[in-house]
């Protein structure tokens, strides 16, 4: 049973003078997509009588076969605080569902419900994820549009007056409790300008929904601050990318199945197991987790984001750390996840990935405690770490030869997914850059 029935949400909506109701989604690309219905058509939309047109959003349906159904999920009914004035607005996030009652095996939200469904048959209750989405904080300019200065001149956990973004990072935080969310920190980040704001951990497709509230909040508040939120993973040279880092458990009941108190380090067989599988099939999910041409200029060494395939107990340079906590808060932290993926499919593969791990009992190689920015190729050949792939291209490669990635996207969105990545990265290779005018111009 949910939290909320059908008569809760009319009773609330009466209640709050609600006006508008949007009926989310997220397209295959993970951008925010919604139909927006006046309050007196909620009793319809809350029968799943709400239609769309499938072949205006990018990855889904042809024109041919257009019309989708609008699901909501009851349990995401939330009012946005920030509305007001002539009627709030509240939202419902919605699966979506083909004319025949099926649900469209393209929807991000369900690509994820399937995987979930996998893990369950192998005795897992739960895949529990708490994300570490980080943003940079851009001036406006006059016309409203999002310059490349910066709001503060601030460093890692840096207070006020150097962090001019605290005010807004506030009110970001407000907002965020006020529609239900469990902030657990908001801090500055290491780069000038660049926050981050975590939040409690919740089952996997919960986490993925408050992702995305968590992105539109976040850039809505600071509009109101006259800034520009982005998460794009790297928007300046020669500082810190925005990374999403990823720290999940799987419980089985009340208990978490990568605690095991006897052996020396605390972690399972199973948590053995699915770190293998996360290692085994890191470079095929990249181009999931980290999906913009842009994302590969994060995943460089010198900026502590990872690009080996490796894990450690206490090493910040691998792809994969656990960290110390143990008993229920056990979790593997993997720190490739940038925040311009689709949170829906980056979890489906990172489960998948994991979850081949544990039903083919793979073995980890040995954690690397040595800092491998400072180790070289041989010794990284040697001690088996690969490297994970330095372009979008690369990625995309990579992943389409991977049958546990490929199966867990499914025919539909991976063929779409492929399809848009190949396009974009055409668009960047045949593009002619500022660099190489700066490079070229007067040299030749």
């Amino acid at each position: 049973m949910g939290k909320f029935s059908k008569d809760d949400i009319l009773r609330m909506a009466e209640e709050e003078g609600v006006k508008f109701i949007r009926l989310q989604f997220t397209d295959l690309l993970g951008i925010i997509k919604n139909v927006e219905i006046p309050v007196d058509e909620l009793p319809k939309a809350l029968s799943n009588e709400c239609m769309f047109d499938g072949s205006s959003i990018e990855g889904f349906v042809r024109i041919e076969e257009s019309d989708m159904y609008l699901y909501p999920d009851f349990d995401t009914w939330v009012v946005f605080p920030w509305t007001g004035g002539k009627g709030k607005v509240a939202r419902l996030i919605c699966d979506i569902y083909n004319p025949d009652g099926t649900p469209f095996e393209g929807d991000p939200r369900q690509i994820l419900k399937r995987q979930l469904e996998e893990m369950k048959a192998l005795g897992f209750t739960a895949f529990n994820i708490g994300p570490e989405p980080e943003f940079f904080l851009f001036k406006m300019d006059e016309k409203g549009e999002p310059t490349l200065e910066l709001n503060d001149k601030g460093g890692y956990f840096d207070l006020s007056p150097t962090d001019l973004g605290e005010n807004c990072r506030k009110d970001i935080v407000l907002e965020l409790e006020d529609m239900g969310f469990e902030v657990e920190a908001s801090h500055h980040e290491v780069a000038p300008g660049q926050h981050e704001i975590d939040f409690k951990y919740a089952d996997a497709v919960a986490t993925c929904d408050n992702v995305q509230t968590f992105k539109l909040a976040v850039k809505t508040i600071a509009r109101q601050h006259g800034l520009h939120a982005t998460f794009m993973p790297k928007p300046l040279f020669g500082v810190n990318g925005s990374g999403m880092h990823a720290n999940m458990s799987l419980f089985k009941g009340n208990d978490n199945a990568f605690y095991d108190p006897s052996t020396e380090k605390g972690l399972s067989e199973t948590a053995h197991y699915f770190i293998a599988g996360i290692l085994e099939h890191a470079r095929a999910f990249t181009a999931v987790t980290n999906p913009t041409v842009n994302s590969y200029k994060r995943l460089v060494p010198g900026y502590e984001a990872p690009c080996y395939v490796a894990w450690s107990l206490r090493n910040r340079s691998p792809l994969i750390r656990v960290p110390a906590k143990r008993g229920l808060s056990t979790r593997i932290e993997v720190r490739s996840v940038d925040p311009s993926t689709n949170p829906y499919l980056a979890m489906a593969v990172l489960l998948a990935a994991g979850l081949d791990g544990v039903r083919r009992k793979l073995t980890p190689p040995a954690p690397t405690d040595r800092n491998i920015y400072v180790m070289d190729k041989a010794e990284r050949e040697a001690a088996g770490i690969n490297d994970l792939p330095s372009t979008l291209k690369e990625a995309l490669e990579v992943m389409t030869a991977d049958e546990v990635i490929t199966k867990a996207l499914g025919s539909h969105a991976l063929s779409h997914f492929v399809e848009a990545k190949e396009i974009e990265w055409d668009m960047f290779r045949t593009q002619v850059h500022p660099w190489e005018r700066e490079q070229y111009m007067s040299l030749y």
